[in-house]
C-alpha cells in the first residue's frame, strides 16, 4: 500500500510539472515554435543535408522558407536511403539506427521513416507521458495507475539491413520502452511483437481476458476487433462485465466519429474518450478538453510547423504559413520539420483549426485522399459529418466505407459511388442514402453546386456490403491489424473496383 502511495505521489509530481511547461508553449506558441526551428538548424548545420542548404546562414524563418525546399517522401528517399545504409550525418547529426516502415497508405510503396533518439524520447515518449498528464489533470479521481493498460500495436517484426533495423512504428516504440511500462500494460512485449496477425490477435485474447484492464489504447477499427473476439471468447455480453474498472479509451490513426456507437454498445456504459493524433513522422496533437472532438498542437516536440492552404496545394508557387498566420475552420496541408532529420516534409494529412487561442485542430483528411473529379474538393471531414447524422436519423452504424468517383460518359453527368458496411442496418436504406447527400450540400458548397439539378454530379451511389468485405479485402492486401488503414476517399477507381468485386 505505501508502495502504490509513493508511485502516486511521484506520478502526481511529474504531471503537476508537465502541465506547466504546456500551459508555457500554450501561452507562448510562436516563441516556442521559433526555439523548436532554431534549435533543430544548429543540431542539424553539419549534417549533408544542413551544408547543402546553407543551414549555417539561416537567421529568419525568410531565410528558411527561401533556402530549404519543401518535399515529399520522393523527392527526400535518397538522403533517407544514405542513412538506412548506415552514412552518419546525413539528415541528422550520428547515425540513425531506427526506421519506421510506413503502410503507405498515400502511395503503393513502403515508406521508410528515421526514428531517431532525439525523435524517440523528445517527440514519442513524451506524447505518451503528456497524454497521462493531461488525462489525470482532467480527471483527478482518476484510476488509471492501479490497473492495467491494454495496448494494441501492429506488426512488431523487425528487420535488419545496413547495421539498421526497420518496422512498424509500433514495433520500434515496444522494442525501447522502459521496464516499468511494461509492468503496467498488457499484452506482454512477447505477445505484443508477433507478427501474424490473426494468430496475434487469439494471443492476445487469450492473454489479456484474465486481467484487470482500466484503459485502452489502439486504432478504433482494430481494436473493436480485438474486443469483439474477447466477447466471444468469454461470452460476456459486454466488455464492462469483464473489465468493470475500464473507465478510457485513447485513440487515433482515424477518424472516430463512426465507431462512437459500436463502441458504446460492445463496452456496455460511457467511458472517456481521449484522440490522440500521431504517426510515423511524429506525435502532433493531444486532446486536451474532456468531450471535445479537438486537440491541442503539441508545439514543444521538436517538431516546427508550417501549413499550405489548401486552395493552393499542388500549385507551383503555394503560400506557405507560420502558425502565426493561420485561420479558423480552413484547411492546411501540414509540413514539418522535425527531430527525426525530415525537413520541410509534406506528411500527406491536411488539418483545420478549430481554435487559435490555443492552437487547437482536428484533421479533416489526406492530401491524396480525397474526391475532386468535378471540382467538388470533398474531403474526409465532409463526409464523416455526412455519415454522421445520417446514421443518426435512421439509427444506422457504419463500420468501414469507401468512397469513388464514377466519370462523365456518354453525355451523363458523374457521380460518387460508395460502400459503406453496416454493423446495424438504418432504418430506410432511401432516407439514409438522402439524408447523407443532404449533409454533403449543407456542409460543402463546391459538392452543392455541382448537385445542382444533377448537372454535374448524380445523386450518390450507394451499396451495401456483406459483413466483413472491408476485412477480407485488408487481408487481401496483408494489411491487418496495426497503422493499416481502409482508403476512405479516392480521386480514382484504384480502391472500389477490387471491393465491389469481392461484394
Amino acid at each position: 500500500m505505501a508502495t502504490k502511495a509513493l508511485f502516486n505521489s511521484v506520478v502526481n509530481w511529474i504531471i503537476k510539472q508537465r502541465m506547466d511547461q504546456i500551459q508555457n508553449f500554450i501561452a507562448h506558441p510562436i516563441e516556442t515554435q521559433k526555439g523548436v526551428l532554431f534549435s533543430q538548424l544548429y543540431m542539424a548545420e553539419n549534417t549533408a543535408y544542413g551544408r547543402k542548404y546553407s543551414f549555417k546562414d539561416i537567421a529568419t524563418y525568410r531565410d528558411f522558407k527561401n533556402q530549404v525546399p519543401i518535399v515529399s517522401y520522393e523527392d527526400f528517399e535518397p538522403y533517407i536511403e544514405r542513412a538506412r545504409q548506415g552514412e552518419k550525418d546525413v539528415i541528422w547529426p550520428g547515425s540513425i539506427r531506427y526506421f519506421a516502415k510506413s503502410s503507405g497508405t498515400t502511395n503503393a510503396k513502403s515508406k521508410f521513416i528515421p526514428i531517431t533518439d532525439a525523435s524517440l524520447e523528445d517527440c514519442h515518449y513524451k506524447a505518451g507521458k503528456d497524454l497521462i498528464s493531461i488525462y489525470a489533470n482532467n480527471h483527478p479521481e482518476n484510476k488509471l495507475f492501479t490497473h492495467k493498460n491494454l495496448r494494441l500495436g501492429g506488426s512488431a517484426e523487425m528487420y535488419e539491413n545496413f547495421n539498421t533495423k526497420y518496422g512498424d512504428l509500433s514495433a520500434i516504440l515496444i522494442d525501447n520502452l522502459p521496464f516499468w511500462v511494461e509492468i503496467t500494460t498488457v499484452p506482454s512485449k512477447k505477445t505484443s511483437l508477433m507478427s501474424e496477425w490473426e494468430t496475434k490477435l487469439q494471443a492476445i485474447v487469450s492473454e489479456v481476458k484474465h486481467q484487470d484492464v482500466g484503459s485502452i489504447t489502439g486504432v478504433p477499427s482494430w481494436m473493436l476487433v480485438l474486443l469483439q473476439r474477447v466477447l466471444a471468447e468469454t461470452g460476456k455480453g459486454s466488455i464492462s462485465e469483464l473489465w468493470p474498472t475500464l473507465e478510457v479509451f485513447f485513440h487515433g490513426g482515424i477518424s472516430f466519429k463512426p465507431y462512437r456507437e459500436q463502441y458504446r454498445q460492445v463496452i456496455g456504459k460511457d467511458i472517456n474518450y481521449y484522440e490522440i493524433y500521431n504517426a510515423s513522422e511524429g506525435f502532433f496533437g493531444i486532446q486536451d478538453q474532456y468531450g471535445s472532438d479537438e486537440m491541442l498542437l503539441m508545439l514543444d516536440y521538436g517538431i516546427f510547423y508550417e501549413f499550405i492552404p489548401m486552395e493552393d496545394f499542388g500549385s507551383s508557387d503555394p503560400r506557405v504559413l507560420m502558425l502565426e498566420d493561420v485561420e479558423k475552420g480552413k484547411n492546411y496541408a501540414l509540413v514539418i520539420s522535425t527531430n527525426g532529420g525530415l525537413w520541410r516534409y509534406l506528411i500527406g494529412d491536411t488539418v483545420v483549426f478549430t481554435a487559435l487561442e490555443p492552437f487547437r485542430i482536428r484533421v479533416s483528411g489526406r492530401t491524396k485522399h480525397y474526391i475532386n473529379a468535378f471540382g467538388e474538393e470533398l474531403m474526409i471531414d465532409n463526409v464523416e459529418n455526412a455519415i454522421s447524422r445520417a446514421c443518426e436519423a435512421t439509427g444506422a452504424a457504419v463500420s468501414d466505407y469507401t468512397g469513388a468517383p464514377v466519370y462523365m460518359k456518354d453525355g451523363e453527368s458523374g457521380a460518387h459511388e460508395w460502400i459503406f458496411e453496416f454493423s446495424r442496418i438504418p432504418d430506410g436504406q432511401l432516407k439514409f442514402n438522402q439524408i447523407f447527400d443532404e449533409t454533403l450540400k449543407n456542409i460543402n458548397s463546391d459538392y452543392e453546386a455541382k448537385r445542382y439539378h444533377n448537372i454535374t454530379l448524380k445523386e450518390p451511389i450507394i451499396h451495401t456490403a456483406r459483413p466483413n468485405l472491408f476485412y477480407d479485402w485488408m487481408a487481401s492486401r496483408g494489411k491487418l491489424g496495426g497503422q493499416n488503414k481502409v482508403p476512405r476517399l479516392s480521386n480514382d477507381r484504384e480502391y472500389i473496383e477490387p471491393l465491389l468485386k469481392m461484394n
